[in-house]
């Protein structure tokens, strides 16, 4: 049983910065991908950042140049870096893990950590 434990999340003022964290467990054969996703209140589930098991990134435009993603396949966890913080960036952060087999993919997601900024 794969599971996500997400921590980091809490209220900071804009401008300030908060690092999340995630750490899987349960699987023996690593992910091919590990990311963050967010959801705002009202709002869909948007893509922030992920992270290939390469090493390879990708980001939403709202966080470039403010966020960084980085994972440890060793531990599977993966981090999120977040500077300069604005009311934007708040909303429930989920981490999320993709592994494939057999080219089939399996999704699996922590239960979300709140992030919220303050104007």
């Amino acid at each position: 049983q794969v599971q996500l434990v997400e921590s980091g999340g809490g209220l900071v003022q804009a401008g300030g910065s908060l690092r999340l964290s995630c750490a899987a467990s349960g699987s023996i054969f690593g992910f091919n991908a590990m990311g963050w996703y967010r959801q705002a209140p009202g709002k869909q589930r948007d893509l922030v950042a992920t992270i290939t098991s390469g090493g390879s990134t990708n980001y939403a435009d709202s966080v470039k140049g403010r966020f960084t993603i980085s994972r440890d396949n060793a531990k599977s966890t993966v981090s999120l870096q977040m500077n300069s913080l604005n009311a934007e960036d708040t909303g429930v952060y989920y981490c999320h893990a993709r592994a494939v087999r057999a080219m089939v993919a399996y999704d699996y997601w922590g239960q979300g950590t709140q992030v919220t900024v303050s104007s």
